[in-house]
């Protein structure tokens, strides 16, 4: 593969350290986002931003041809894939199945006792 520099190049996670994000890229390629490339702001947890086994992308900031491997940064970049996000989806109902439960839920309860 031909990398250049500011290539934008998509890579699997397969490792995190305190100090940076390690990715396999293909053909034997490996690249590393230091910590210092993850973000413009404190990071506090390399983990919040990356976890092994997730494919993201990275912009290429360094090249080390006969090692194969290459220095990359997330900022600036959209590095998750939007369709993939993760945590609750809200649907349009809301709370409201909980709510109409709830008081029926605590009277269970209470007759228990």
């Amino acid at each position: 593969m031909n990398y250049k520099i500011d290539d934008i190049v998509t890579g699997k996670v397969t490792g995190t350290e305190s100090y940076g994000i390690f990715l396999s890229l293909g053909d034997n390629y490996t690249g590393l986002i230091h910590i210092s490339e993850v973000s413009n702001s404190f990071v506090r947890n390399i983990n919040d931003y990356a976890t092994v086994d997730e494919n993201i992308r990275a912009k290429v900031i360094g090249i080390d041809e006969k090692n194969k491997k290459l220095k990359l940064s997330l900022i600036g970049v959209d590095y998750r894939d939007k369709k993939a996000k993760r945590g609750i989806v809200e649907t349009k109902n809301g709370f409201n199945p909980l709510k109409n439960e709830l008081n029926g839920w605590i009277s269970k309860k209470i007759d228990k006792k």
